[in-house]
């Protein structure tokens, strides 16, 4: 839906599952484009927490962050795929949202230095008011089954909101358990609140706008290395130094989006079984896609002297979630498409290769990238060589 024009207020109905030609909103591509804002500040805090060798905090409070961005982000993209009808209040609602992740980024600094996760919460609580309101409309519009589904996902997004609560109320030993409870009932909002009835998702769409977000979080990943290359070739001139590490990363991000877009995955999604278990995997798809940003930096941070970690720390910051990119994307998406044992092993023996490369001292992340384009250029072969066996097969079948 493409209309530049606000439609005036009307039930909040479910879209076809079927409807042609469905593509992403400039609403949603907005939306989209607020949580890069998010992500950035979650990644600036890991590199920084890393590089001073606080590596196993960092990784924790970027989890429990970036479980947050991603988890807003995703019930409103599936929301927005059943029921997007375009009014103005669905408009309005929708900015409510993007503000809260406005908020929920200025808070991700005070969270990762000192524990408090007021304006984080905050930010969440604004956010799943707004999608309780947008299910609350839903419900209202749905008769039977559906509408009984939509009221447990308001109830369940509600109760779930008061439940992070307990990150700002309880002492901080019990602030990871509640995360631990709190993550697992709001996965199981969803299953709980379709058991009877699925909503009306549509499958093109819902992989176009996991696409995006990829895309985004590809190119918060660029930016960031970017500016830590800028960052020491003019403060420190440590271009020499800098240059393996700004190709290595630019390999590794050019085949990380190749490696994805490289197969249709919506004609996987054809039931909620299937798509929850690619939906939710997404969650390390797309948190390891912006550490490996976050890991540029700390690689830059070392090159230049500015790190209290050795090479070897800083080379695993950039291979480690290099290569849980690669084993994510072949578990929840390439594999469906691969045929062979040898198309199946190529990025699975990828991502060892990549870790193997943690031990290249300053050529690490540059062993990496090339690593990551062989990648692409064996799959690409493989594929290729299939394909032309396969062509020759039917042009010699016997006809009848």
């Amino acid at each position: 839906m493409t209309s530049e024009i606000p439609r005036p207020l009307r039930p909040l109905t479910a879209r076809g599952r079927d409807e042609p030609h469905r593509v992403a909103s400039p609403l949603e591509l907005f939306f989209d484009l607020c949580f890069v804002v998010a992500i950035a500040q979650a990644g600036v805090q890991l590199a920084h927490a890393v590089a001073e060798g606080h590596a196993g905090q960092g990784v924790l409070s970027y989890a429990m962050q970036f479980f947050a961005i991603w988890w807003a982000w995703m019930n409103f993209s599936w929301f927005a795929s059943a029921y997007d009808n375009d009014d103005v209040l669905y408009r309005v609602v929708t900015l409510v949202q993007i503000s809260g992740v406005l908020v929920l980024a200025a808070g991700v600094s005070r969270a990762f230095e000192h524990h408090d996760y007021l304006m984080v919460w905050l930010g969440y609580v604004i956010m799943r008011l707004a999608m309780a309101t947008q299910w609350l409309r839903a419900a209202r519009a749905a008769r039977g089954p559906e509408r009984t589904m939509a009221l447990r996902y308001a109830g369940g997004v509600l109760l779930c909101m008061v439940g992070w609560t307990g990150l700002v109320v309880l002492p901080e030993p019990a602030r990871g358990w509640v995360f631990l409870v709190m993550v697992i009932a709001e996965l199981c909002v969803p299953r709980y609140a379709e058991k009877d009835f699925p909503t009306p998702w549509h499958p093109h769409h819902i992989s176009e706008r996991y696409g995006l977000f990829t895309i985004i979080v590809l190119g918060e990943t660029i930016a960031a290395a970017t500016v830590a290359v800028k960052s020491g070739v003019d403060e420190h001139d440590a271009l020499g130094e800098l240059l393996p590490i700004a190709a290595g990363g630019l390999l590794i991000v050019f085949a990380a989006w190749w490696i994805y877009f490289v197969v249709p995955i919506h004609g996987h999604l054809r039931s909620n079984r299937q798509a929850f278990l690619w939906g939710y995997g997404h969650y390390l798809i797309f948190a390891s896609a912006a550490t490996i940003g976050a890991g540029l930096e700390v690689a830059v941070t070392e090159a230049i002297g500015k790190a209290h970690i050795s090479t070897l720390a800083a080379s695993a910051a950039v291979t480690v979630p290099t290569a849980l990119y690669l084993l994510s994307v072949w578990a929840l998406h390439a594999r469906h498409y691969k045929v062979g044992v040898a198309q199946q092993l190529v990025l699975p023996v990828s991502a060892l290769l990549v870790v193997c490369c943690t031990f290249l001292g300053s050529w690490a992340v540059l062993a990496a990238g090339l690593v990551s384009a062989l990648t692409v250029a064996v799959g690409s072969t493989l594929t290729a060589l299939t394909a032309g066996v396969e062509s020759k097969a039917e042009a010699t079948a016997p006809v009848g």
